[in-house]
């Protein structure tokens, strides 16, 4: 990159997309709005010592023994099998998690965080968190794949609303020329001024308050509840000091 170009800032709409993408030489920030990229901050931010994402239900409760940690994670929304904690933010108060390892698998974030291992670096974003993703994003001065967890590879309203949100903040410090980092921008400045109501025809808002989780879809789409910033170090999400 010469002194006068502006890194890169695209979107990739779903994991399915991502070998399409430079990840090696790209920050990546994975999304996963509804809800593991919401839970992670949040329990982050209330105190937990790290976030360990796993594929498997098999391998969260191995680590969770060797470790002396929580387990966690959902299937299709629901609390997977095996595991005694779901992907509810709510879950995870300062009075649980605070001192203690959360052990974290999920339908679709941790999938796609395993897809981006060779990122230049990886971190995880949802609108809890988007004022300190934005910031360290615009401090790195790299190129910045913005990647959508999606629904079992097809894409999602909520995931490409903060991929815009997170565009439209700051787009003056990037060369934004990807259709989708665009689609996904002009998506969320129809939706802003009422995120909540905008998600109301979503296939992942009908799956959660089919399950009563009107409150959590409320958190996970409130800027800046739980403004920390998880990062990818050694297999392992902890707070950027």
């Amino acid at each position: 990159m010469t002194e006068h170009t502006k890194p890169r800032l695209e979107v990739c709409l779903s994991p399915a997309l991502l070998h399409l993408f430079d990840v090696k030489n790209s920050i990546v920030v994975i999304i996963d709005v509804l809800r593991a990229t919401s839970t992670i901050c949040t329990a982050l931010n209330n105190g937990a010592l790290k976030v360990i994402p796993v594929a498997t239900v098999e391998e969260c409760v191995s680590i969770g023994r060797q470790l002396d940690a929580i387990t966690a994670g959902e299937r299709d929304g629901k609390i997977a099998e095996g595991l005694l904690h779901g992907n509810s933010p709510f879950e995870y108060p300062n009075e649980f998690i605070g001192g203690k390892v959360l052990v974290l698998t999920t339908t679709n974030g941790t999938k796609l965080l395993h897809m981006a291992k060779d990122a230049v670096q990886i971190i995880t974003g949802s609108f809890p968190n988007i004022s300190a993703v934005c910031e360290y994003l615009i401090s790195q001065g790299q190129n910045v794949i913005l990647g959508c967890a999606a629904w079992k590879d097809r894409v999602n309203m909520e995931d490409t609303l903060f991929a815009g949100a997170v565009v439209n903040r700051i787009r003056e410090h990037f060369d934004v020329s990807c259709d989708s980092a665009i689609a996904a921008e002009t998506l969320y400045q129809c939706a802003k001024d009422d995120l909540f109501r905008f998600m109301k025809n979503a296939s992942h808002y009908q799956r959660l308050t089919g399950y009563g989780l009107e409150e959590d879809i409320r958190y996970c789409l409130t800027p800046d509840g739980a403004n920390v910033l998880p990062i990818l170090r050694n297999g392992e999400l902890v707070k950027e000091k």
